[in-house]
């Protein structure tokens, strides 16, 4: 797998600003020695709009960026809810309608956070408008909908644009120091991936029907949301695409109680008496073959109880091991099976310090970060891109790749695991 890595480099590098003078055409300078500013627009403001809020938010103070961002404006359906995001998270204004905010002269980038459903009218529009975007996980709902934004995305890359999809675990610092071990050389020939993506929320049968178990607004259920992820991570880390899939799905609750209102996040009101078909997976579990012919397993389900937010990777090569945990994200597990047997072990390394990715921007060693830094560092690396005029990690084309994945995955299952190929 071709591996486009952000505009400094590996993640976590820093990154000359020579060019940020030229970046962006829409970007405002604002005077000698101040670096002209990115006009930021997004498009919802729930959770994963509240987290992409913080990284812009505190981008531009953490790290010296050669552009600095500016929350424009946020745009929503509900006047009252989106005023109330915009001032709670910080955007100067608030639109109803996404196309007004897609139109303002003050917004250079988009960045969508609304249900897969509408990634790709509004990515689309916003390329096709002369803005850069950002667009969460995965990509679209269908493979259909990916092509056609990466076909977008390139038209506007020859206009000077970027796109990122948003894979925002890549950029836990522990995740980008395993990247680095392995482009290093130090697992050697790989030979076993496993990942597996754990929650329960949805344990409970009588928790509320909310967009995110309906097809048509999600595309797919814990595949889509958590198994996406898992793809990625796998690809991103090994440097190798996924050639073919073997996969069994399944949706344990069939019905739930409808929503009384809208929902907020992972969660909602239910209303009395009204059940609705939830139409996704609960839970995804597939076996892949990696274009080396290294042995990949996968797991995602929202139905594990006690398992809040577990996503683990391990990855076993000729010459060591390495592996993370999510619920420990300041730490890497690494085994470096060419040292004598006698002393040899997995070592628990603290990536906490200045050296390591992202790691110069923040805390003394030892203290330790969060999730909502990731966000941060996303943020970091898209103004980069913009600024240098280099395409981001990962791109439009990379979330296309993880589609198809997942497209494959789906059509294995139907077809009782059946051995599916993946388009390349």
């Amino acid at each position: 797998m071709e591996q486009r890595e952000s505009a400094a480099g590996e993640p976590g590098e820093a990154a000359g600003s020579e060019e940020a003078g030229e970046a962006g055409s829409a970007a405002r300078g604002s005077g000698a020695g101040v670096p002209p500013t990115l006009g930021v627009g997004m498009v919802g403001y729930a959770f994963m709009g509240a987290a992409h809020s913080q990284g812009w938010r505190t981008a531009g103070r953490v790290f010296d960026l050669p552009m600095r961002p500016v929350l424009a404006a946020v745009a929503g359906r509900d006047p009252a809810a989106v005023r109330a995001a915009a001032d709670r998270h910080g955007w100067a204004a608030a639109e109803t309608d996404w196309r007004a905010l897609v139109a303002r002269d003050d917004v250079q980038l988009v960045d969508v956070c609304t249900p897969g459903d509408s990634h790709a009218e509004i990515a689309v529009a916003a390329l096709e408008a002369g803005k850069h975007v950002l667009c969460e996980k995965p990509l679209a709902n269908s493979v259909a909908e990916a092509e056609a934004m990466v076909a977008a995305a390139e038209a506007a890359a020859a206009r000077g644009q970027v796109a990122m999809v948003g894979f925002n675990y890549r950029r836990v610092p522990a995740i980008a120091y395993a990247r680095r071990l392995i482009t290093q050389g130090r697992l050697g020939a790989l030979r076993h991936v496993r990942v597996t993506y754990l929650q329960d929320w949805l344990v409970d049968p009588d928790f509320p029907l909310t967009w995110r178990l309906e097809r048509e607004h999600a595309g797919s259920g814990a595949l889509g949301d958590l198994g996406a992820h898992a793809v990625d991570l796998a690809q991103h880390l090994t440097g190798e695409l996924l050639v073919g899939v073997s996969a069994l799905t399944e949706t344990f609750v069939r019905e739930r109680p409808r929503l009384a209102g809208v929902s907020a996040g992972l969660s909602g009101a239910a209303a009395d008496g009204a059940y609705g078909a939830v139409t996704v997976d609960d839970a995804a579990l597939f076996t892949g073959r990696l274009a080396s012919g290294a042995l990949a397993s996968f797991e995602a389900t929202r139905m594990a109880a006690g398992r809040k937010n577990a996503l683990r990777v391990e990855i076993n090569g000729e010459k060591g091991s390495l592996a993370f945990d999510l619920e420990r994200l300041n730490e890497l597990s690494f085994h470096d099976h060419t040292e004598p047997a006698v002393s040899a072990g997995f070592r628990r390394i603290l990536v906490t310090e200045p050296q390591h990715p992202y790691l110069e921007g923040w805390w003394p060693p030892g203290h330790a970060l969060g999730y909502e830094h990731t966000f941060v560092h996303q943020a970091r690396d898209l103004v980069l891109a913009v600024a240098s005029g280099t395409s981001p990690a990962p791109s439009f084309a990379d979330g296309l790749q993880v589609q198809r994945v997942l497209a494959a995955v789906e059509e294995s299952a139907q077809k009782n695991a059946v051995y599916t190929p993946v388009p390349q």
